[in-house]
C-alpha cells in the first residue's frame, strides 16, 4: 500500500512538473511570436513606405531612392520614437506634480474661469485682524460664495500648521474655520515668521492647483481692500498673459543680523546693497501663467528673508510685464485706491 501511494505521488509530481514546463514553454512561444510579428510588421511598414517612395520617383523619371533619402526616412522614424518617449515622460512628470494638474475640460462641463483668487496671509494669534477684515471688506457666509459666483473672486485666509501639530493653536484655527469656512490651511507648512516667503510660495502653488483663475493676489492681514476697485484694476490687464502688478519699490538691503529687516543673503545684492524693483508685499497680483511657473518650478525657486523680494526675484529673468500700479500703494485711501493699511 505504502509503495503504491509513493509511486502515485511520484507520478503525479512528474505529471504536474510536465504541465508547468508545457505552460512555460507555451508562454515563451507566445511572447516570441508577438515579438517576431511586431518586428515583421515594423519591417513591412518600412518596406511599404520605401516602395511607395520608389514608385513616386519612378513616375518622375528617377530610378531609385538615394542613400540620403533613405537615411532621412530612418531619422524620421527615430524622431517619432523619441516623441513617443517624451509623451511618456510628460505624463510621468504630470503625475509627480511638475506640470499643472488642472483638469482638461471641454464643452458644457467646463466651469467659468474666475477673475482672481485672493490669499490673505495671516498667522496664529491674529483673530482680531481677521474679524476686522470680515467686518470691513471681506464677505462672510453665503455672501462669500455669491462673490465667487457673480464676480469670480475667491478670498481665503492663508495659514500653516503649528510646529506641535494638533496643539491649541491648530485647534483654534480649525474651530474658526468650521464657523467661517474661509481658510486655506497649508497642512505641510509650519507656521513661523522666518518661513513667510515659503508660505507665500505655497499659497500660489495651492491656489493655482485648486482654482482656475486669471490672477492670483496676495494681501497682508492688516490691509483693507476695495474689492470692486481691485477687480477693476485686474480686469484692465486681462490682455497681458504674463503680468506682475503691484506698488513697485526698491530699498536698502540690511546686513546686520540684529536689524529688523536683516537679509541673510545680503551679499548677493552687490556692493550697493540695494534690492531690485519688486512689488510691495501689502498687495500684489500675478497672472495665471506666472502662478503656474511658480508651481512647476517650486523646488528650484529661491526664497529670501522677505516674501515680496522673493516673489520679485522669481520674475527678474523672465519675459514678464511689470506694472507699477499706484492704486496698490496702501499708505492711505485716495480716489480709486485699491487698499489702505490698518
Amino acid at each position: 500500500m505504502g509503495s503504491r501511494g509513493s509511486n502515485y505521488r511520484q507520478s503525479s509530481s512528474a505529471s504536474f512538473g510536465s504541465r508547468i514546463s508545457f505552460l512555460m514553454l507555451s508562454m515563451f512561444a507566445t511572447m516570441a511570436s508577438f515579438y517576431v510579428a511586431g518586428r515583421l510588421w515594423q519591417d513591412s511598414e518600412n518596406r511599404v513606405y520605401l516602395i511607395n517612395e520608389l514608385d513616386k520617383r519612378t513616375g518622375q523619371g528617377k530610378s531609385s531612392i538615394s542613400v540620403d533619402d533613405t537615411l532621412k526616412i530612418i531619422t524620421c522614424r527615430e524622431h517619432q520614437k523619441k516623441l513617443a518617449a517624451l509623451h511618456v515622460d510628460l505624463e510621468k512628470a504630470r503625475q509627480e506634480g511638475f506640470v499643472s494638474k488642472q483638469p482638461f475640460e471641454t464643452g458644457e462641463s467646463k466651469k467659468k474661469k474666475l477673475l482672481a483668487v485672493i490669499g490673505i496671509i495671516t498667522m496664529f494669534g491674529r483673530k482680531n485682524n481677521r474679524d476686522a477684515i470680515r467686518k470691513a471688506w471681506m464677505p462672510t457666509g453665503a455672501a462669500l460664495k455669491k462673490l465667487e459666483e457673480e464676480k469670480g473672486i475667491v478670498i481665503r485666509f492663508v495659514i500653516g500648521r503649528s510646529a506641535h501639530h494638533g496643539d491649541s493653536s491648530d485647534r483654534e484655527i480649525d474651530s474658526e474655520n468650521r464657523q467661517a469656512n474661509d481658510f486655506m490651511i497649508l497642512e505641510n507648512h509650519v507656521e513661523t515668521p522666518e518661513e513667510r516667503a515659503k508660505k507665500t510660495k505655497l499659497f500660489f502653488i495651492h491656489a493655482v492647483e485648486h482654482w482656475d483663475a486669471e490672477f492670483y493676489a496676495k494681501i497682508n492681514d492688516d490691509v483693507y481692500v476695495n474689492i470692486d476697485a481691485l477687480g477693476s484694476v485686474l480686469a484692465s490687464h486681462l490682455d497681458k498673459p504674463r503680468v506682475y502688478i503691484g506698488c513697485m519699490k526698491s530699498g536698502e538691503v540690511f546686513s546686520q543680523p540684529k536689524h529688523k529687516w536683516y537679509e541673510p543673503d545680503w551679499w548677493k545684492f552687490g556692493d550697493g546693497k540695494s534690492y531690485f524693483q519688486h512689488a510691495s508685499g501689502e498687495v500684489f497680483a500675478i497672472s495665471q501663467a506666472l502662478a503656474q511657473f511658480v508651481a512647476i518650478n517650486r523646488l528650484v525657486l529661491r526664497t529670501y528673508a522677505h516674501d515680496d523680494v522673493s516673489v520679485g526675484s522669481w520674475f527678474i529673468g523672465l519675459d514678464v510685464k511689470h506694472v507699477d500700479e499706484g492704486k496698490f500703494c496702501c499708505s492711505s485711501w485716495s480716489s480709486g485706491a485699491v487698499c489702505a493699511s490698518a
